[in-house]
């Protein structure tokens, strides 16, 4: 098999999976910044190939938004794929290093925390739902 192939597959399939959970692919800088300009709270995952995004991450993104206190708005990013995107919004993230995957929670366009790899890699799904809940609970508003 082509592994160029294969990752395309690998690519896609990770694609469909957090598009399929009600997240919104932006996949250029001026997508980025459009989003994140809307008013209320937006919660981006920002997605990658590796395992703990397919194991944990993309999981957790799709499980913790079915909760009383949930963002306004789901949006995500593929770091190593969509590069300048990627670029964009880790540039709102002022204060935390490049990390992938990861959540970030904006609040008017401004970063007020962060989910990041450490805090994924090696946790089980659920254990990163109840974190980005503790997260809504601080930050969103009641459904």
């Amino acid at each position: 098999m082509d592994f160029n192939l294969f990752m395309n597959d690998v690519v896609r399939q990770a694609r469909q999976e957090i598009a399929s959970s009600g997240y919104t692919e932006l996949t250029t800088p001026e997508e980025v910044d459009e989003a994140f300009k809307k008013e209320g709270t937006t919660l981006v995952m920002i997605n990658s190939v590796c395992g703990c995004a397919g194991g944990v991450a993309r999981p957790a993104a799709a499980h913790a938004i079915h909760y009383d206190k949930r963002p306004d708005h789901l949006v995500t990013v593929f770091a190593g794929q969509d590069k300048e995107a990627t670029e964009r919004a880790r540039s709102y993230f002022k204060g935390f290093p490049p990390s992938s995957p990861s959540f970030a929670l904006l609040k008017d366009g401004e970063i007020c925390t962060m989910v990041e790899r450490h805090d994924i890699e090696g946790f089980d799904p659920m254990s990163v739902v109840q974190k980005l809940q503790q997260t809504f609970d601080k930050h969103c508003e009641e459904l």
